[in-house]
């Protein structure tokens, strides 16, 4: 009785484990960034109106930033940091005029898997 009643229990962890094997399983990942406006280490000749970030995945909606700072260390976009309704992977901040010069793009973001992800870039405005 005692043999039955393992090989019953053997069968059972066999067949689940290969059900585990079969059932597709969400695949959690951290957020990427994967393209802005003005991208990175690009170099434009007019001030933007705002920056652009993506993400290959939506992020959550608290606790997200971003911001633009010179190379004086001054903030510079108007702390106004949105999320696009209907594509939750793009957040994007108005801008003050800039003067020609490098700028940093700093960002925080939550994953769907609630990790934190931060990150920075730069670009540069020439002057005219």
């Amino acid at each position: 009785m005692k043999n039955n009643k393992n090989r019953f229990l053997n069968s059972i962890g066999a067949l689940g484990a290969v059900v585990a094997l079969l059932l597709p399983l969400p695949v959690f990942a951290h957020a990427i960034l994967v393209k802005s406006q003005p991208a990175k280490d690009e170099v434009i000749s007019v001030s933007p109106k705002q920056i652009d970030v993506w993400f290959n995945d939506k992020v959550g909606s608290e606790y997200k930033a971003l911001a633009v700072i010179d190379s004086a260390g001054k903030r510079v976009d108007n702390k106004d940091v949105e999320q696009e309704s209907g594509n939750e992977a793009h957040l994007y901040a108005t801008l003050q005029n800039l003067e020609p010069g490098t700028y940093t793009v700093r960002y925080r973001v939550v994953s769907i898997d609630t990790h934190i992800i931060t990150g920075k870039f730069q670009f540069s405005v020439k002057a005219p």
